[in-house]
């Protein structure tokens, strides 16, 4: 591409083995030349990869047209052995979410991604996209199209909308590998970007919440549960790698615990969310919590009722595989002693919150729980100033004290139910659960749905069934 004399502006290119210098009439300033540069570029880019394109199209006033390829093959008859072929049918939106949800199924089984992820790509492209884009083509799809139906679903924050538009993105980018000479519309849909006032704040539990939460759930669960969210409470483990926790994982003599499983919508994964093993050093209330559970968990291998290798169990011996089992005890135990309501993930926050405000290197607290130190300073960085000396002193004890479940030993619950007209049990349970209360017979009495079957209602409100 160069000047054309004062009025004009030269193409020079190949096309079918043979060169043309075409001319258009310009004056060739700066953007002009600029303008033309990349408009040949376009047009070597689609004569390499569109089979459609014709250049008696791209320059009409081409004064040799008729001697171009194109225009030569209209003129030829075709020959009597030609027969029309049928127009192949573009693959379906539909058709291209399974083959991109197959190849995501491979990836999975050679472990180059996570189930998780697999599960949410594919309840999202069922929910959000596959209504609107099933039987369309894909390739006829555009962006104002993909970003109506984006709007249209109501998300309202970014991480939400964020986790909408990805499983279409990765998708489309699957598809139109078939087509490097299109454009793939969904590569438009970008995705918000997450600041920091975007981020839900850090909302640990102080030191007193978090011992009458644990003498709660003692007292309600039993000494397994009650070992469970204790320990969380003083390890800051994530849910997910203390339902991994093996027993092999576990060095009493040294105090430590090694992270290096974790297991995800009840599958085992054999890496961390950081993918890095970790060793966390116990504290001693940690530790006095993980030689408690060993030994009831010695006292159900000879009952017979613990058959695997994991810390954790249910009250009947079976594994924890699911994070919902202790979340349904977790938030009955926070209604009844009305405390003010956080998730479970807060306990890791807590623990965090109170190495940092006893003094603990940041360095030192990184390691143990698996972040970088500048997470440790920009979401935690509070706690280190805001620490006053009353609440240290009572962490510190908290921390070094005989665990909880010596002091629930102790705890005298009623043998007989609380009072409630016509609510009332005087029946016992087998296997040693006593009586009810009259709240617990109006709740199973009453249970339509949730946790036991069909989700009817809020699930922060269900109960556990047992």
């Amino acid at each position: 591409m160069r000047p054309k004399g004062h009025d004009g502006i030269e193409f020079d290119f190949y096309h079918e083995g043979k060169r043309y210098r075409i001319t258009l009439p310009r004056l060739p300033n700066e953007a002009n030349l600029r303008r033309a540069e990349q408009q040949l570029a376009d047009i070597k880019r689609r004569m390499k990869w569109d089979p459609s394109f014709k250049l008696e199209e791209e320059f009409p006033e081409y004064r040799f047209k008729k001697n171009l390829p194109e225009t030569q093959k209209k003129t030829t008859p075709p020959k009597e052995s030609e027969t029309p072929q049928p127009a192949q049918r573009g693959r379906t939106c539909n058709e291209l979410f399974d083959a991109f949800l197959d190849h995501c199924e491979t990836r999975v089984a050679c472990g180059d991604m996570a189930f998780s992820t697999l599960n949410g790509y594919r309840k999202i492209l069922k929910r959000a996209w596959r209504p609107k884009l099933g039987k369309r083509e894909f390739i006829g799809v555009v962006y104002s199209e993909l970003l109506t139906i984006a709007t249209a679903q109501g998300w309202k924050s970014k991480k939400t909308y964020n986790n909408g538009v990805g499983p279409l993105r990765c998708a489309f980018e699957f598809g139109f590998k078939d087509h490097p000479e299109l454009t793939n519309p969904a590569a438009g849909l970008d995705c918000f970007r997450i600041m920091k006032k975007d981020r839900p704040p850090v909302d640990p539990f102080t030191i007193q919440e978090a011992e009458t939460l644990i003498l709660g759930i003692h007292a309600e669960w039993g000494e397994a549960m009650g070992n469970f969210d204790e320990f969380r409470f003083f390890t800051g483990l994530r849910q997910s790698e203390q339902i991994a926790l093996r027993v092999r994982e576990c060095d009493l003599q040294q105090g430590t615990i090694t992270v290096r499983h974790v297991i995800v919508l009840g599958r085992d994964k054999d890496r961390t969310k950081t993918s890095e093993d970790r060793t966390v050093e116990l504290c001693p209330r940690a530790l006095a919590v993980l030689r408690r559970q060993l030994a009831l968990r010695e006292q159900q291998v000879r009952a017979g009722k613990v058959k695997h290798d994991f810390v954790f169990f249910k009250d009947d011996g079976a594994p924890i595989r699911s994070l919902k089992y202790p979340y349904m005890r977790w938030r009955y135990v926070i209604d009844q002693l009305g405390i003010r309501y956080r998730d479970p993930y807060n306990a890791r926050h807590s623990c965090v919150s109170w190495h940092l405000m006893i003094g603990k290197n940041p360095l030192w607290c990184s390691r143990q729980h698996g972040h970088s130190v500048q997470v440790m300073y920009s979401r935690y960085g509070v706690w280190i100033e805001g620490a006053n000396q009353a609440d240290i002193e009572i962490i510190k004890t908290s921390m070094a004290a005989e665990p909880s479940g010596a002091r629930v030993e102790r705890l005298q619950l009623p043998s007989y139910p609380l009072p409630s007209p016509d609510l009332v049990t005087t029946r016992s349970l087998h296997e040693g659960w006593g009586r009810l209360s009259w709240r617990k017979v109006k709740h199973f009495n009453g249970l339509t749905g949730g946790a036991d079957g069909t989700r009817t209602r809020d699930p922060r409100r269900d109960r556990p069934v047992f």
